[in-house]
C-alpha cells in the first residue's frame, strides 16, 4: 500500500512542478508587483488608486462587467434550450450535433476575430447584402462597439456552455415528468418547479465558468480593436507590453482587480447553488 501510495506521489511532481512554475509563481509575482511602484522599490498603493481613480480604468472595468454578465446570460439561456434539446433527442443527429459543438467550441482567438471581419465587418458580406436589400439593420451594423464585441462572447460562449449543461440533464428523471402530466401539470409548470432548480446548481456553476471565460477573453478583441477599446485583459496586455513603458505595477493592479471580481463571482453563485441543494433536500 505504501509503495502504490509512494508511486502516486511521484506521478504528481511533474504536475506540482508545472503549477508552480506556470501558476503559482506568476500569481505571486503579479500580486506582489501590484504593490511596486514601476521602475522603483518598496510598498505602494499607487497602482491601485490608479486604477480606480483614473477613467480609462473605471471604464474597462465597467465594461468588463457588462459584456461578462450579458454574454454568459445569454449563453446560459441558449445552451439551456440546446442541451434540453441534445438530451431529449438521441442518435445520429444528436451524434452529428454533438461534433458540431465540439468543433464550434474550439473556433476561437484570432480565426474567429477575421471570420466576423469577413462576415460583419464594414464591407462584411452581411452588412454588404443590408446595404444592398435596404435592411437598415444589417447595413449599420458596427462590430468595432461594445454592442458589436457582444455578439462574438456570445457566439463563444454558446457551445462551451451547452456542452457543460448537456450532462446534467441526466439528473432530470422521466418519472417526475410522467407523475407531474398524470397530476394536471404542463411542461412549462415543471421545467419552472422541478426542472429548473433541479439543474439550478449545474447552471449557476456554468455560468461562473462562462463569467470568467468572458473576464478574461483577450485574443479575439485584441485582433479586432487592439488596445482601441476599454476592457480589462487588454489594458492589462498594455501594462506588460507597452510601446513606450511598460507599466508592471500597473497591469499587476488590474490583474489582481479581475481576479478579485472572479473570486466574488465564484463565491456568490457557489454560496446561491448551496442555498439551491439545501431546498432541494429538504423538499
Amino acid at each position: 500500500m505504501k509503495k502504490k501510495t509512494s508511486i502516486y506521489l511521484l506521478a504528481l511532481v511533474p504536475f506540482l512542478i508545472i503549477a508552480l512554475l506556470y501558476e503559482i509563481v506568476p500569481l505571486i509575482t503579479v500580486i506582489l508587483k501590484s504593490f511596486r511602484p514601476d521602475g522603483g522599490t518598496g510598498f505602494t498603493l499607487e497602482n491601485y488608486q490608479a486604477v480606480f481613480s483614473k477613467l480609462i480604468y473605471q471604464k474597462a472595468i465597467i465594461n468588463s462587467l457588462k459584456i461578462s454578465l450579458t454574454s454568459a446570460i445569454a449563453g446560459i439561456i441558449i445552451a439551456f434550450l440546446g442541451a434540453r434539446a441534445a438530451h431529449q433527442h438521441q442518435g445520429k443527429l444528436n451524434n452529428v450535433f454533438m461534433a458540431v459543438l465540439n468543433m464550434v467550441s474550439n473556433f476561437a482567438g484570432i480565426p474567429l476575430a477575421f471570420a466576423y471581419m469577413i462576415l460583419l465587418g464594414n464591407a462584411g458580406l452581411i452588412v454588404s447584402i443590408g446595404k444592398e436589400f435596404g435592411i437598415d439593420m444589417l447595413a449599420n451594423y458596427n462590430l468595432y462597439t461594445m454592442n458589436g464585441m457582444s455578439l462574438i462572447y456570445i457566439y463563444f460562449q454558446i457551445p462551451l456552455s451547452t456542452l457543460l449543461l448537456i450532462p446534467a440533464f441526466d439528473g432530470v428523471q422521466k418519472q417526475w415528468k410522467e407523475a407531474c402530466t398524470l397530476l394536471g401539470g404542463t411542461q412549462g409548470l415543471f421545467w419552472r418547479k422541478v426542472g429548473v432548480p433541479v439543474l439550478m446548481p449545474s447552471i449557476l456553476s456554468t455560468f461562473s465558468v462562462l463569467f470568467a471565460n468572458a473576464l478574461a477573453a483577450y485574443a479575439t478583441i485584441y485582433a479586432l480593436m487592439m488596445d482601441n477599446i476599454a476592457l480589462l485583459p487588454v489594458q492589462i496586455a498594455g501594462c506588460f507590453t507597452g510601446e513606450v513603458k511598460i507599466r508592471a505595477g500597473l497591469g499587476g493592479a488590474l490583474s489582481v482587480v479581475m481576479m478579485v471580481i472572479m473570486v466574488i463571482m465564484i463565491l456568490i453563485t457557489n454560496a446561491l447553488s448551496r442555498r439551491f441543494q439545501k431546498g432541494g433536500n429538504r423538499k
